[in-house]
């Protein structure tokens, strides 16, 4: 028993408290453990707070600080005026806001242009919004009726004619174009020793040729005389176009059987076609002629990006699927196209597209100078998207095509239902980084004679009234803010679609 009370131990006093645990949570956890946890995370951190000290205190000093908020000319914005050293000059921006938005869009048509930029809004939310219904109207209206709606409201004019004049006219130029073609080639072959026969035999049959299709078009074109001679040729026209495709696609989809509900919504668009061309007056004339070259600012810059991004989907998916074809013809076309519009920079494209394109047009046809950049960006753009769309493509295992070849589906409702849905999923973030990029390359315009955003700014800047020393640091502080907020929207919503669609894969 002494033995046991020897070996025992008691306590004379308290345990002395354990040091508190290290605090992982909240903002101290925070620093501790994210950036201050190791000797390399805290060099980090020491750099990256210095260079935030060196680059975002200087920007906000300038941008807000020191900045000038009120003023009529320069002398506002010069130091010795103002009292202290002067940042951005904001008087600035204000009197030259309508130019960076409008460029020289005359001011009492102004209110074109903000009720195009309304009637995009109007129809661009609620496309973008999941949760709300009708898209297929909706995306019918924002990608097929608001660009003809848009030009009319931006551009002015009326309608010289509808579909069968437009269509009798492009027909006859190009018939003419064919003949022209053969007669010079005839001419050529006149003062050619060498090859004189074999020329002038290959321009006798493409004149020939141009007499057998002009033959051909020759009811097209005696019907779109009779329209113009009428009291009312566009209604008339109109009233023709409306007919004749609404029994074509009657007869296509069925007839009597199964063609009604096709019937029905085509003579329902061209119901509402007609109201927009009596509320519009284009049957009248339609509101004055703004002439492109005075467009300008931010009216540029997102006419040419929205039109590009739009048309350059279906060109590119287009080029993807022929360059993945069986066919050697469309795939050699596709492989040629692509490489060649990627060899090139878009400053070439843009050049071909304004002194080049006219020369490919039929005789008597004209292509406005906006237009042929529209389609120069348009090929350039879906050039690049198809190689885009072509891994995602490559990403789809063949097991998908060969279940739905066993289900018996077709080739195209496998692309549209099965592979294609899939393969664009897979490349939201590539196909919004080439989206982002056009729109930032849309500066290149102004060097065929289109100022948009930059190429105002610039401008701007001839203006001895509003030259200080800050009013250039100003513009493009200004002009950079809004192709962020721009190019951070786009981005931010790729994000959300991504992870929208891939919901079902998260764990």
């Amino acid at each position: 028993m002494s033995d046991v009370a020897a070996s025992s131990f008691v306590r004379g006093e308290l345990v002395p408290p354990r040091a508190a645990p290290i605090k992982t949570t909240g903002f101290v956890g925070f620093l501790r453990t994210r950036l201050f946890n190791s000797p390399t995370n805290i060099l980090l951190t020491l750099v990256s707070v210095m260079l935030l000290w060196l680059t975002v205190i200087p920007a906000i000093k300038f941008l807000l600080v020191d900045a000038v908020w009120h003023g009529t000319d320069r002398n506002a914005c010069l130091a010795q005026n103002a009292g202290h050293v002067v940042g951005a000059c904001w008087p600035y921006v204000q009197a030259k806001f309508s130019q960076f938005i409008y460029g020289f869009y005359p001011e009492p048509e102004r209110w074109r242009v903000n009720l195009t930029f309304l009637l995009a809004a109007l129809l661009l939310l609620p496309l973008l919004i999941p949760r709300l219904p009708a898209k297929s109207l909706n995306a019918g209206l924002f990608f097929v009726a608001f660009p003809i709606v848009a030009f009319f409201l931006l551009h002015g004019g009326g309608l010289a004619g509808f579909g069968i004049s437009w269509t009798a006219s492009l027909l006859s130029g190009f018939v003419d174009s064919i003949g022209e073609a053969g007669r010079k080639v005839a001419s050529v072959g006149e003062t050619t020793a060498l090859v004189g026969p074999l020329l002038q035999a290959l321009g006798k049959l493409i004149m020939l040729f141009s007499i057998a299709v002009s033959y051909v078009v020759w009811p097209l074109i005696w019907l779109r005389d009779q329209i113009q001679a009428s009291s009312r040729p566009v209604w008339t026209d109109f009233a023709v176009t409306a007919a004749i495709a609404s029994i074509s696609v009657f007869v296509l989809n069925g007839g009597v059987r199964t063609g009604w509900r096709s019937l029905i919504v085509s003579l329902l668009i061209f119901a509402g076609t007609g109201i927009v061309i009596a509320v519009m007056g284009l049957d009248r004339g339609g509101l004055p002629v703004v002439d492109t070259r005075v467009w300008g600012g931010l009216l540029i810059t997102l006419v040419v990006s929205v039109t590009g991004i739009v048309s350059s989907m279906p060109i590119g998916i287009a080029l993807a699927l022929g360059r993945r074809s069986t066919i050697p013809l469309i795939r050699v076309f596709s492989i040629a196209f692509i490489e060649l519009w990627r060899g090139v920079p878009l400053i070439t494209v843009l050049f071909f597209a304004t002194y080049m394109l006219p020369l490919f047009v039929p005789a008597g046809f004209t292509i406005d100078g906006l237009m042929r950049v529209l389609i120069g960006v348009a090929l350039f753009s879906g050039a690049y998207n198809a190689e885009v769309i072509r891994g995602g493509l490559l990403a789809i295992p063949r097991g998908q095509g060969e279940a739905a070849a066993a289900l018996g589906l077709s080739w195209g409702k496998t692309t549209s239902l099965i592979v294609m849905p899939q393969a664009l999923r897979h490349v939201i973030p590539g196909l919004v980084n080439s989206f982002i990029g056009l729109f930032k390359d849309t500066s290149l315009v102004s060097i065929v004679a289109l100022f948009d955003l930059l190429g105002q700014l610039r401008a701007s800047f001839a203006d001895p009234v509003w030259a200080t020393p800050t009013t250039l640091f100003t513009g493009f502080a200004f002009t950079g803010m809004i192709y962020f907020a721009f190019c951070f929207a786009m981005s931010r919503y790729s994000q959300f679609v991504e992870h929208r669609l891939n919901a079902h894969r998260q764990n």
